[in-house]
């Protein structure tokens, strides 16, 4: 009888058991797992984790980090282009509803009594008349917005959605090590973590009852439209761009929660009211949930310099038409010195202590205080007040007392004693630690705790059931050695009750059917009509490079080309941008040109340069565009073999482009707008085609090229089955409406685009554009091959540049100019 294995290789609880009881052997203090009060959640959750991975944790943490990547999570560093993927570890922070609710209510508390200092602050400022808070405190905070004084929000409130920072102690307690109220970061992420360890530990959610996420994402939506004036409004989610640090974050969001994604170019107030710049026209924006720096909001409010704020925002805000959150000088509570007065506050206005205490800290502006931490310089962390890099310590990061010497030293003393009111003396916090997987096995790391609290309809506080942990990169205990650490983990919240299959979704029966596809914003349609453009330039590109090099299909052709034909198709090239002209057309001079207009990078209109700004677009329109999508716009250029194999692998990537476009985004004004940028420049590159080799005089090798740059001699070769000729030829490239290549399939789709999207009269007449594409179908649909001579090309592609201005200056909204523009629509 044969043996069977081993228990320990199919028994998920062996591994897990194993696993455990290997990490617990090592040094720990405080640990959350070696603590052992949620030891059989712990074990459930490594059992999952093994059921999955067997006894192979690097494979664990391979899994979840592929569905993260999946889902698209990523993040950019401060002055990096390229976004790093999300790191996401396989080992979710367990943390029991009993202990949770103390948090919970911990934070909701603190939640409140940030509000109400807020609102008089920006209000009687009673609590700095009576002495509570030092005027210095507020008067010096860079994030004080006098502007907004006496100004009471829309909804009444402050603060819509904050987060805070926790750190556990080694003996299990929680405290605040900072609050973020500007514009929080980090919700995005708790739900990417969640769907990437649901996604691997799927059988966790019913075993320990997991808190979802869903309820408090809900919350928050239905918690800004009850603070509009409207009925159903129209929220939008204000992002800095696709170069802000966490973009995939905002864009994820956005998508998530039904907003509509939005930068300040795309909007404009009118008569203090806020409209978004969509190809329907302007469209009202009842709400606000900005990402961006508050002082960047309104140049006329703020900093004058502004380049990505919306001019009178803030006076429709004052006037009432509009909801942000969080409101424009919330951050002035974040600066670390008002963590000396909190203690104190809470008290007076509450009547209680908080249930979170601060990390104990002292404003040097005070004098008892500046003189404590004087004594205790060593033992405390020594940081900036406000935020913002004292002269004393240029790096503006907190640092321990006893790690500053020499020079240092003495220039943050010196500074200190002139500017006391600029530095904050901290306790040093040491924290608790968790597991983690490092070098395939789990290792005991350090962590902190954001968690998320957002209002409700009823302006009452609701907080995300786990938030986020941040793991610090190695074993050092203290909370600002770990900063912002290395990796992340979903937070899960679990109990002995079973939890409901809550969904943002709303239930099937109760949704009104709609096929419009919601509103388009003219930077989304102007950024979709030049993916389009910079694709199908780059594909014809790439097919007149490899019909130089020689991969025509025709057996007489390719390689043999006479110089006359090669010289015509080098003129394609340089006329296009894409390199200079070569020295001469022998076959090294050759391969060097195809080189530079293939990868060249800082050559204009080079395929490594329409590739750039392709990828450009998509990492800017994640809320609209399938993963699939981004990830070919991300993949990065081909290094293997010869000029043509590189040439034909791009081709074919841009082939996969074409084909999700086709088939795999629906029929919107978004498609309709990339497909109108591709259908005008693949016109312009046919018409240019049939000028270079169409025209009476055209030779054979003429024709075959122009078969090969229309991808045609399949169609043409099926049909004549005589020979090459010039006038069947132009025919088929030119004015054959059932030919995909030809100018005249383009125009009639063209045409088709134009009766599709939407107009601003109510009379019936066509407006500029879509008179102009019909001007072109008029001159090709009664053109005739024989005729089509270079007068009658050159008149085609000029009105093809200016149908593509029609349609930039109608749909792609700019400026001021089109806000009280006859007809304009203001919905």
């Amino acid at each position: 009888m044969a043996s069977l294995p081993a228990p320990s290789l199919l028994d998920a609880g062996i591994h897990a058991q194993r696993w455990i009881a290997a990490y617990c052997q090592q040094p720990l203090h405080g640990d959350v797992l070696a603590a052992g009060r949620d030891r059989a959640a712990w074990t459930a959750m490594f059992e999952e984790l093994a059921a999955v991975a067997g006894d192979d944790l690097g494979h664990a943490r391979e899994r979840v980090q592929r569905h993260a990547e999946d889902i698209g999570t990523g993040f950019r560093i401060i002055g990096e282009s390229d976004e790093r993927p999300w790191p996401a570890s396989p080992v979710p922070l367990l943390i029991g509803a009993a202990e949770w609710a103390g948090i919970a209510a911990g934070v909701a508390q603190r939640a409140e009594l940030l509000e109400t200092i807020l609102a008089d602050l920006y209000g009687e400022a009673a609590l700095v008349r009576r002495g509570l808070i030092p005027a210095a405190l507020v008067g010096g905070s860079p994030y004080f917005m006098r502007p907004m004084v006496g100004l009471v929000p829309p909804g009444g409130h402050h603060l819509n959605f904050i987060a805070v920072d926790l750190g556990r102690g080694p003996t299990g307690e929680w405290r605040v090590l900072g609050d973020h109220l500007r514009a929080p970061i980090g919700a995005g992420y708790a739900l990417e973590n969640r769907l990437a360890v649901s996604r691997t530990l799927d059988g966790l959610q019913s075993r320990l009852n997991v808190a979802r996420h869903a309820p408090f994402f809900a919350a928050f939506r239905e918690g800004l439209a009850a603070a509009c004036r409207r009925v159903e409004p129209r929220i939008g989610l204000l992002t800095p761009g696709r170069y802000a640090a966490s973009y995939t974050e905002q864009a994820h969001l956005a998508r998530y929660l039904g907003l509509l994604l939005v930068e300040g170019d795309d909007l404009a107030v009118l008569e203090d009211r806020l409209y978004v710049r969509t190809i329907g026209g302007l469209k009202r924006i009842d709400a606000l949930w900005r990402r961006t720096d508050p002082r960047m909001l309104d140049p006329l409010a703020f900093d004058s310099h502004s380049r990505i704020g919306v001019p009178g925002l803030i006076d429709a805000m004052a006037a009432g038409e509009v909801v942000i959150a969080n409101a424009p000088g919330a951050g002035v509570l974040e600066s670390a010195a008002f963590g000396a007065f909190l203690p104190a506050l809470a008290m007076r206005l509450t009547g209680r202590d908080l249930i979170l205490p601060n990390i104990a800290t002292w404003w040097c502006g005070q004098d008892g205080a500046l003189a404590a931490v004087r004594e205790d310089f060593d033992a405390l962390l020594i940081g900036p007040a406000f935020g913002v890099a004292p002269l004393g310590l240029p790096g503006g990061v907190a640092l321990h007392g006893s790690d500053i010497t020499g020079a240092a030293r003495a220039l943050l003393l010196d500074d200190m004693t002139r500017r006391p009111e600029d530095y904050v003396g901290q306790e040093v916090v040491r924290l608790s630690t968790m597991p983690v997987v490092a070098d395939d096995r789990l290792v005991a790391r350090p962590f902190t705790l954001r968690v998320f609290a957002a209002r409700d309809a009823k302006g009452d506080w609701t907080i995300m059931p786990g938030g986020f942990a941040r793991i610090g990169d190695d074993s050092d205990p203290r909370a600002n050695v770990m900063g912002e650490g290395s990796w992340s983990a979903d937070v899960v919240i679990h109990g002995a009750e079973s939890v409901e299959q809550v969904s943002l979704l709303p239930a099937t029966d109760s949704v009104h059917i709609r096929r419009n596809p919601g509103t388009l914003p003219s930077r989304v349609a102007d950024n979709f009509f030049w993916l389009g453009r910079y694709l199908e330039r780059g594909e014809a590109l790439l097919g007149v490079i490899r019909v130089m090099l020689g991969n025509s299909i025709d057996a007489d052709a390719g390689a043999g080309l006479h110089s006359a034909t090669v010289g015509k198709l080098v003129g394609l090239v340089v006329n296009a941008g894409a390199a200079p002209h070569p020295p001469s057309l022998r076959r090294s001079d050759l391969t060097q040109f195809a080189r530079t207009a293939l990868e060249a990078d800082q050559q204009y209109s080079s395929v490594r340069w329409l590739n750039r700004m392709a990828r450009g677009i998509g990492q800017g329109s994640r809320d609209r565009l399938s993963a699939d999508m981004v990830r070919l716009l991300d993949a990065p250029m081909p290094t293997r073999g010869g000029m043509l194999d590189r040439a034909g692998s791009l081709q074919r990537r841009y082939a996969a482009l074409s084909g999700l476009s086709a088939e795999h985004m629906g029929r919107t004004a978004s498609w309709r707008f990339h497909d109108l940028g591709r259908r005008i420049e693949r016109a312009l590159v046919v018409t240019r085609a049939l000028w270079a080799f169409g025209l009476t005089g055209a030779s054979a090798d003429d024709l075959s090229t122009l078969l090969d740059i229309a991808d045609s001699q399949i169609s043409y070769r099926q049909r004549y089955l005589t020979g090459i000729a010039r006038v069947p030829v132009v025919d088929l490239v030119a004015l054959d409406p059932g030919n995909p290549r030809a100018l005249a399939f383009q125009i009639d789709a063209i045409c088709a685009h134009m009766k599709a999207l939407p107009v601003l009269g109510d009379d019936g007449m066509d407006e500029a554009q879509q008179a102009q594409a019909a001007g072109l179908m008029a001159i090709v649909s009664t053109a005739t091959a024989a005729g089509l001579d270079a007068d009658m090309l050159a008149d085609i592609e000029r009105r093809l540049f200016a149908l593509s201005d029609a349609v930039a200056r109608r749909y792609f909204l700019q400026g001021a100019e089109p806000l009280r523009a006859a007809g304009m629509t203001l919905a």
